[in-house]
């Protein structure tokens, strides 16, 4: 959407009252206002108009600053509405007034002002260049920094399996082995039946006499 010159406004008005109402004055007051101080403040049409102007151009910088803008379009039709001003100020006898001159340049600022937030626009979205290396100063080059040294991760050793010991076959105490020994001895002895083998005997008839 092609924006609309709001400065075009209180030029149009201009000259709708210069070509149409050639007999309404631009300097006869419409609004007489009392002050504190006393004195009466008279606004005439031309105030109005100058007032009116700068109010727009106001709105013109804001809109020229949003995102998105048609700088182009904007520029062009800023410039259109300057010119034809500037030449009604220069060529027309009715337009060669205070009032008209400060309504040509607003709209001169107005042309100004966009052209500045366009180039400061350009000037934040362009990348920095990087400074140039004189030709006195010789060119440094970074070396490359070492890296640090990854110590080989080693795996964890396995924990060795642990054995445990047999258990001892008990000791039988002191008193148990004594009383072992005296139950042996007081055991009777075996006895053997056969006469020839009891001590006191004959000696049997195939042993040789002495």
């Amino acid at each position: 959407m092609v924006g609309f010159p709001l400065l075009l406004v209180p030029l149009a008005v201009y000259n709708i009252i210069a070509f149409l109402m050639p007999g309404v004055s631009f300097t006869d007051p419409l609004i007489r206002l009392t002050l504190l101080s006393g004195e009466q403040w008279q606004i005439t049409l031309s105030d109005m108009l100058l007032a009116a102007g700068v109010l727009l151009l106001l709105l013109e910088v804001i809109k020229g600053a949003r995102p998105g803008a048609k700088y182009l379009t904007d520029h062009l039709l800023s410039l259109i509405v300057f010119g034809a001003a500037a030449a009604e100020f220069v060529l027309w006898p009715k337009f060669g007034n205070s009032t008209y001159c400060l309504l040509t340049l607003l709209a001169l600022v107005d042309f100004i002002s966009g052209i500045a937030l366009r180039t400061r626009r350009r000037a934040v979205v362009a990348p920095a260049a990087p400074a140039p290396v004189s030709k006195s100063q010789p060119a440094t080059v970074e070396t490359p920094r070492p890296s640090p040294a990854v110590a080989p991760v080693l795996p964890r050793p396995e924990p060795a399996p642990v054995v445990t010991p047999a258990p001892a076959a008990p000791v039988p105490p002191a008193t148990s082995v004594a009383e072992s020994v005296l139950l042996d001895q007081s055991a009777p002895k075996p006895t053997v039946n056969l006469p020839d083998l009891q001590p006191g005997g004959q000696p049997p008839s195939d042993t040789p006499q002495r």
